[in-house]
């Protein structure tokens, strides 16, 4: 009976995490094709929400979350609007502030740890996102690795078993469903980079490793966050997937090594910089 019940809370939650993905997922991928302030609308609200999440679970003070968040949302906005080093103020100098004070309070800490956490992928969508011509294919590129990896991981650690990843974090995830997520996302990256990129497989091949791995990261850190404050989920905003951040925290991990790739000039003709945002912070 336990595990005919098991079997059951299993199935209605895998049932809730596809009527969810096949309701955000079109969401997102108009906002991608889209491009331009609608796109860094809905990079912004989502920042919003996973920020307020983070925040959340530290019990942060109400003023100055407030207060971070609208530096947040607006440093987002302006960056789309090319203000680079104003969009870089807003965001940075509230969290080295926060960080700064944060060192007898824990509230304040991780207000800026939040600011840098969720502020940094978040700019880097943005910023990649604008590169012409392929600045839409990077972000697709991105998007579907990353859910190459998560589908993957799951099913394959379901399927195959086996050692533990990181037991002591995360009890679920296997090495056996790690490696599978890699192996997806290395298909996917490479399917997506011939056609979207064209001539530019082997590149979506050797790129969507090291991005495959970050997303993994990302979601083994944001649970290191939960268990350091002993919560299940981020939130309970999306049904059969928590909150928010319990979604886009392996987004952020490739998001920040993608953006991190086109800094260094390694991305090829996949991930690369807008002319005017080559220099700029953040």
């Amino acid at each position: 009976m336990a595990l005919e019940t098991s079997a059951t809370t299993g199935g209605s939650e895998l049932r809730r995490r596809v009527v969810s993905g096949a309701i955000l997922a079109p969401v997102a991928l108009a906002a991608v094709l889209l491009g331009g302030f609608l796109f860094a609308l809905l990079v912004a609200v989502v920042a919003a929400i996973a920020f307020w999440e983070m925040t959340g679970m530290a019990e942060a003070r109400s003023w100055p979350r407030v207060g971070s968040l609208v530096c947040l949302v607006a440093g987002l906005i302006l960056l789309e609007g090319g203000s680079g080093y104003w969009a870089g103020a807003l965001i940075l100098i509230p969290a080295a502030l926060a960080l700064a004070a944060g060192i007898g309070e824990r509230s304040l800490r991780w207000i800026g740890l939040a600011l840098v956490y969720v502020g940094v992928p978040c700019a880097g969508f943005i910023v990649l996102r604008q590169a012409a011509p392929h600045g839409w294919a990077a972000i697709l590129y991105i998007l579907l690795v990353v859910w190459a990896t998560d589908i993957a991981a799951y099913f394959g650690g379901r399927a195959i078993g086996g050692p533990k990843l990181w037991p002591r974090v995360s009890p679920k995830k296997t090495w056996s469903g790690a490696l599978t997520g890699l192996a997806a996302a290395v298909v996917a990256g490479g399917a997506t980079a011939g056609l979207a990129i064209s001539g530019n497989m082997r590149a979506g091949l050797a790129l969507a490793v090291p991005l495959s791995i970050a997303a993994q990261a990302g979601d083994l850190l944001e649970s290191a966050v939960k268990r350091h404050f002993d919560v299940k989920d981020s939130g309970h905003i999306i049904p059969g997937h928590g909150g928010v951040l319990d979604r886009v925290d392996g987004l952020f991990g490739a998001a920040a090594l993608a953006w991190l790739v086109a800094l260094a000039g390694l991305g090829g003709e996949i991930l690369t910089l807008p002319n005017a945002a080559a220099g700029a912070l953040p």
